[in-house]
């Protein structure tokens, strides 16, 4: 049996401004005692680790803060999870360790005439920060007044320093602060993600344009589905919901492919819209992905990464309740099952239940992910992973055109009646990942994949576009069962070594797939019209027109080869190439059996320069791959899609790191594009072709303490360069020139109103071609969100306003009959409980 494509496990902690990626099962170092030490110069603040572990330590200036995170660390202090010492030194006001959530700790130093010099150091078993406090001719030298924990250790106070490496300053201000964080962190900047690479790599060393949407800004913006996601990404577009049951999108002018965990869960595995509720964060790779990920179309992949086990007790819960009838509660459990921790468990459960501002329109959803992490040894890791998702809803295609536009119509009308019951779908989806280190310079990562899908649909539908009258719409009833089960093994092994001064990190991997589909006898009706302006949901159908059952699979294997070389320490190569094979076989009882078989390399090579350490330019080339299916005149087989791309950049890092910015510039072919026979209408060859060229800019961070901003803008240019079935020159479909995105929240850090905090955003997004033969254009549109919040403490109370104007819009659309309205004015409250 042969199995497909896949990711393996990716979970990066993350912190509120600069965060090291590390593997979902790494180990967490627990600071467990925080002592302070005064010194001639000033300060030692002592933060001793449990087990030898040391955190990574990176430092960020603000203008007035200096901030160090410390990642994936949490505080455990044996009397509290608070510490506060008043005029613990001379120069030095005050210092706070402080919970901030169930896995954050602020640390907090407050100078008396400006910012302390900071120098951090490292041993087996603590962390040191030694500070050195302005000149201020009138501070006396107080002793440390702690207030808590009550009791003190004096015999820590005259213990030396450790040993330190790589001594940080700060910059002038009022105040130094050190965040430390878990898993769940603050922050919308992530300066790492595997996506690209498969190994965990800063993405200003990474040569494609690679975009991540944490947590935060999920939370933020109350995202429930996958499209209030992504808005936030330069140059991607949400482009249908195929009867609102499931969300595609695209990007420079292609289609994105869908994964989770770096397994393949687009439409061929997933029939249902991607439930975000055990998302921890949204990574979105732009341009052909097939060097790593096998067969995708040259638009990209997004990529939704979950959450994992936490090492230590955390609850969590939501309920959100909105306009048409919406109510969603959540559940987030996790913590250790074993006194020793090396077993620890999450579980993510969503239950969703809502109207619409569509006629007929109601909807139900349940969702349930647990996950067991077991740490087998020291450097041995076995997680398991399971999803259930049930979700039933109408099938609705939406509105139609009429001439070159969408119909004149209220959002509100369905063109179906009540009495169909619609879709219902269920899958289950199985995980096992498990890592080995065979030392620090060898690992091997092996993750399986299964799922179960089933797909029932019995609905009313458009049979055709809109009659010459321009309102009758002929309409037929869809009745059928699918169902699609998938097998995905891969296998990473990942080394690293140098030749002379130069080193490596070597990837190679093998990844197996089989989707099977079975499609049992199903039934269609015709004959019922409805006038779309004045629609009566009483139809007379025809007799039903059975169909046959069937049976498709299809098997690949895809192996690869990469190579991330470091030729100095500013100039970075990437090279890497895979080779894949597909063969499918689809089977009617009453049209025989067809076959398909494809083959294609897909290279990749880029490069990295950093003339200074901030900015980073880059350049890449790589290649795509999709087999093709239909039929040729004379019985050839087709060769595969290929889509080719040159791309340019440069990423920045401005504000002493913490505002990231990408800038750019590519084009992408597709070839081999599958268009009309001329001489034999029935049959298609093989002479289509399609450009894309575009610019693209992202702006994600933190100004100043507690101001975040996510930001875009795209101009994209993508035609049609050959073919005979629709003109040349003709606009690809969903695919706007331009887009941009602001959304910005600032939360107050101080005095009685710290916690509140407000946000608001904009979006727009540029007319677009309905359809290849450019027939009809959906209308340019801005829409404008907000938000405001209140945190204290482990309570968050949140109102989301969506569409704040109540414009009216188009989100996208895939034909004269499927054409998605967006959402009116719509308020979310969302009551939160963190322990």
């Amino acid at each position: 049996m042969k199995l497909a494509p896949l990711l393996s496990n990716i979970c990066i902690a993350t912190s509120t401004l600069i965060i090291v990626a590390q593997p979902a099962w790494a180990e967490i170092a627990q600071v467990t005692d925080v002592r302070l030490n005064p010194t001639d110069k000033g300060l030692e603040i002592i933060l001793e680790t449990a087990d030898g572990n040391t955190p990574r330590v990176f430092p960020v200036s603000y203008k007035e803060t200096f901030v160090v995170n410390i990642t994936n660390t949490q505080l455990r202090l044996p009397s509290s999870q608070d510490f506060r010492a008043n005029n613990p030194a001379p120069g030095i006001a005050a210092v706070t360790v402080t919970q901030q959530t169930a896995n954050s700790v602020r640390v907090t130093v407050v100078g008396t005439a400006g910012v302390p010099k900071a120098e951090v150091g490292r041993s087996d078993h603590a962390l040191v920060l030694s500070l050195t406090a302005p000149a201020d001719t009138t501070a006396q030298k107080p002793q440390p007044t702690p207030i808590v924990p009550q009791a003190e250790q004096p015999e820590s106070q005259t213990q030396p320093p450790a040993e330190t490496e790589q001594p940080v300053e700060s910059t002038e201000g009022e105040e130094i602060e050190i965040v430390v964080t878990g898993e769940q962190e603050e922050g919308y900047s992530v300066p790492d993600a595997s996506t690209a690479t498969r190994t965990d790599t800063p993405l200003r060393e990474i040569p494609a344009n690679v975009q991540v949407i944490p947590r935060e800004v999920l939370e933020d913006q109350q995202a429930i589905r996958l499209q209030d996601a992504l808005r936030n990404v330069s140059g991607v577009n949400f482009s249908s919901s195929f009867g609102n049951r499931f969300s595609f999108f695209n990007a420079r002018g292609f289609t994105l492919a869908q994964l989770r965990n770096g397994f393949r869960d687009d439409f061929n595995a997933s029939r249902a819209a991607a439930e975000l509720a055990n998302i921890e964060r949204i990574e979105v790779l732009k341009g052909p992905a097939s060097v790593l990920y096998g067969q995708v179309e040259p638009g990209g992949i997004i990529n939704l990464v979950t959450k994992r086990p936490l090492p230590d007790p955390y609850y969590a819960a939501d309920f959100t309740i909105g306009s048409y009838s919406f109510y969603r509660p959540t559940l987030d459990f996790s913590g250790p099952l074993t006194t020793d921790g090396t077993l620890a468990y999450r579980l993510n459960v969503a239950y969703e239940n809502a109207g619409s501002f569509r006629d007929f329109v109601d909807s139900e959803r349940i969702f349930v992910a647990p996950t067991l992490s077991w740490q087998l040894g020291p450097n041995t890791t076995l997680t398991l992973e399971g999803t259930y998702l049930h979700d039933e809803r109408p099938l609705d295609l939406g509105l139609v055109a009429i001439g070159d536009r969408p119909a004149d119509l209220p959002f509100s009308r369905s063109l179906f009646g009540p009495q169909r019951p619609g879709l219902e779908f269920d899958e289950k989806q199985g995980f096992i990942y498990l890592e080995h280190r065979f030392n620090e310079d060898l690992s091997l990562r092996s993750a399986f994949r299964v799922t179960s899908s089933f797909e029932g649909r019995d609905a009313i539908i458009a049979a055709d576009e809109v009659q010459s009258d321009d309102r009758t719409l002929p309409l037929r009833i869809s009745d059928f069962d699918q169902y699609y089960d998938t097998y995905t093994l891969q296998n990473d092994l990942i080394g690293k070594f140098q030749t002379g001064s130069v080193d490596h990190t070597v990837l190679f991997g093998v990844e197996l797939a089989r989707l099977t589909g079975r499609f049992p006898e199903g039934a269609n009706a015709y004959g019922a019209e409805i006038d779309i302006f004045n629609p009566v949901y009483e139809f007379s159908f025809d007799p039903l027109e059975f169909s046959s059952g069937g049976y498709s699979e299809t098997n690949s294997i895809g192996i690869y080869l990469q190579d991330q070389i470091t030729l100095l320490d500013n100039l970075k190569l990437l090279i890497g190439g895979r080779f894949d094979s597909a063969d499918s076989e689809e089977t009617f009882i009453d049209s025989g059996t067809t076959t398909s078989e494809a083959s294609a390399f897909s290279p990749r090579l880029g490069i990295v320069y950093q003339p200074i350490s901030p900015v980073s330019l880059y350049a890449n080339y790589s290649r795509s791959f999709v087999p093709q299916v239909g039929r040729s005149a004379d019985n050839t087989p087709f060769d595969p899609e290929r889509g080719t791309q040159y791309e340019v950049g440069v990423k920045a890092d401005l504000l002493d790191g913490r505002l990231s910015t990408t800038l750019a510039a590519y084009q992408i072919t597709k070839s081999n594009v599958l268009t009309t026979d001329p001489t034999n209408p029935e049959f298609s060859i093989q002479v289509g072709e399609q450009r894309s060229r575009g610019i693209e800019l992202d702006v994600v961070g933190e100004i100043l303490p507690g101001w975040n901003i996510i930001a875009s803008y795209a101009y994209t240019d993508a035609k049609i360069t050959e073919d005979y079935t629709y003109e040349v020159g003709n606009r690809l479909n969903n695919v706007p020139e331009n887009t941009a995105s602001l959304w910005t929240t600032y939360t107050i850090q101080s005095g009685s109103l710290a916690g509140l905090g407000f946000g608001a955003g904009a979006f727009f997004v540029d007319n677009r071609a309905g359809d290849l033969d450019n027939s009809f254009e959906l209308p340019d549109y801005t829409r404008v969100d907000a938000a405001i919040y209140y945190t204290r403490d482990n309570f968050k109370a949140a109102l989301n306003i969506k569409n704040l104007f109540d414009i009216r819009y188009f989100e996208g659309g895939d034909s004269r009959t499927t054409i998605v309205p967006g959402v009116p004015l719509t308020i979310l409250g969302t009551v939160s409980l963190e322990f």
